[in-house]
């Protein structure tokens, strides 16, 4: 998120400790004239929609997004969702922008990152079947340092292309007819 900021050539504005949630940080976004943010659902959800007027783009990422988010922060503003865990240096796929009542995805892969869908003998699936998400490129981890059962059980060999890392992540998606990532949960 700093990086964010600051490529873009923006003021980087933090909460101090004690405004994590609800009305601090609400007012943390009102005295810093917030623009851009990146937050989790959980600590959206307790900020009062009365705050945050001068926000124009609001990503969540973390954990799955609720519809009823989308709903309450994604009018009047731009709303991504984005998906990674820390296993792919944070984020790997990030979602177009989100409209209330419409689907909520995690979208497609960033630059370089590779997210295939596949089964549990890691054949790729086709659109619109769940299976599990596995992430490839350059921003992908090898592996657990000094933990090499959970990096076995983790990190394999992709069964396409050149034989890259991929990172099994747990989580099972499926992809829609545009490409876009649906999250169904955990494996």
């Amino acid at each position: 998120e700093m990086l964010w900021a600051v490529a873009w050539g923006h003021t980087l504005v933090i909460a101090p400790a004690d405004s994590y949630a609800g009305e601090s940080l609400g007012r943390v976004l009102d005295e810093g004239a917030v623009t851009d943010m990146v937050i989790t659902p959980t600590v959206l959800a307790t900020v009062d929609l009365g705050f945050g007027a001068s926000l124009r783009t609001l990503a969540t990422a973390g954990e799955a997004c609720p519809p009823e988010l989308v709903a309450r922060w994604g009018t009047g503003r731009r709303y991504i969702n984005s998906y990674g865990p820390t296993e792919t240096t944070i984020v790997a796929t990030m979602s177009a922008p989100l409209h209330p009542g419409e689907p909520i995805t995690i979208g497609t892969p960033v630059h370089e990152c590779t997210a295939l869908v596949l089964d549990h003998r890691l054949r790729p699936l086709p659109d619109h079947v769940p299976g599990e998400l596995y992430l490839s490129g350059p921003g992908v981890a090898r592996g657990y340092l000094g933990r090499r059962s959970l990096t076995a059980g983790r990190f394999v060999a992709s069964p396409v292309g050149s034989g890259a890392v991929m990172y099994r992540t747990g989580d099972i998606v499926r992809r829609d007819a545009d490409g876009s990532l649906i999250y169904h949960g955990r494996s």
